[in-house]
């Protein structure tokens, strides 16, 4: 059974006794590749070979395109300044009135340089690979995707004073979403990550009126196209997984704040849950440290959909033994 059939029986509930291992990997892959950030975000074959290393060195079950929240942002036209060894930067906000979100052109995923790569990114590992390993692209989601061309606490603003001018702009990343979301799969894609950071900062209210129904009609248009639709929020989100729970997501990332069996209880059986230790965690704690968190998550979560992972990105500085340490107890859970 290969790494895509072992993902697909995990899906579909047919794998109950086994943990599959895939934590967030950007910058720390490039740096275990021997070349930097800024090549990583910026050229396709730079970024999947960097993550082909890491899973063939850590036995990872699933491969990802995600690198920076700025591909459809550039698309849109903002100026992204790419940097050697940290994330790239938005130089500019594309939207600064009304009159800018009223004007905003709908991008051509395929001619704009950033998003192209990434699908580019799509095709080359399907050519390496030959579609035995599961890969994951990757879309902004509706608010943060706002917040990247409204600007951050102008949009947070936005939600509370202007709702028309909000949706505007939401609508709009809607589209590219869609569009970007059917590019990856088209060229290999098993399922879409759908990035919202943003939306740990926002009450249940808020989330429920604006964001909501985005995440399920993003949903619903990924399963259409026959891929499947992994949900990913950093930070507490203890106050949306009721709403979310609705979604009729295949996977989510769970952060660290987020206790993963009440998460359950709310959420039900059919999602996979991936987390969540800290990061800080995973970098900062002693072998002995992490392989006793891990193997307490492992415990609670037996018998369950379930993907070890760190809350979030893996930290550039994290030693290789500490990662290598949770894929041991994911490798362990495999050969029982």
């Amino acid at each position: 059974m290969n790494k895509k059939q072992q993902f697909e029986k995990l899906l579909s509930g047919e794998l109950h006794s086994i943990v599959l291992f895939k934590p967030i990997l950007m910058h720390f892959a490039a740096r275990f590749n021997q070349t930097t950030y800024g090549k990583l975000a910026s050229d396709y074959k730079v970024l999947v070979e960097s993550n082909i290393r890491c899973m063939e060195y850590f036995d990872l079950d699933t491969l990802s395109l995600i690198s920076d929240p700025y591909r459809e942002t550039s698309a849109f036209g903002a100026r992204i300044e790419v940097i050697t060894e940290v994330v790239p930067k938005c130089l500019n906000k594309v939207i600064q009135n009304e009159d800018d979100a009223k004007n905003l052109a709908i991008p051509d995923v395929y001619r704009c340089e950033r998003t192209r790569d990434r699908i580019s990114g799509a095709a080359y590992y399907q050519k390496l690979l030959k579609g035995t390993v599961p890969v994951g692209g990757w879309v902004e989601g509706p608010l943060a995707e706002a917040c990247d061309l409204a600007g951050l606490s102008e949009m947070l603003v936005n939600l509370m004073c202007d709702p028309d001018y909000s949706n505007l702009i939401m609508d709009k990343c809607m589209i590219v979403a869609r569009e970007f979301a059917k590019a990856q799969i088209n060229e290999g894609c098993d399922y879409i990550g759908i990035g919202d950071a943003i939306c740990s900062q926002i009450d249940a209210d808020t989330y429920d009126l604006y964001v909501k129904d985005r995440h399920k009609e993003l949903v619903d248009y990924i399963h259409s196209l026959g891929a499947k639709a992994k949900l990913h929020i950093c930070g507490n989100i203890n106050h949306l997984l009721p709403s979310i729970g609705c979604l009729n997501l295949d996977i989510i990332d769970l952060d660290w704040q987020v206790d993963l069996l009440e998460a359950r209880k709310m959420l039900g059986d059919r999602v996979v849950i991936k987390g969540n230790i800290d990061p800080v965690v995973i970098q900062e704690a002693s072998t002995q440290h992490l392989e006793s968190l891990a193997n307490e998550l492992v415990r609670q979560m037996h018998g369950q959909k379930f993907i070890l992972s760190g809350g979030c990105e893996i930290g550039v500085f994290t030693p290789i033994e500490n990662l290598m340490k949770l894929a041991e107890i994911s490798k362990k859970t495999k050969s029982n």
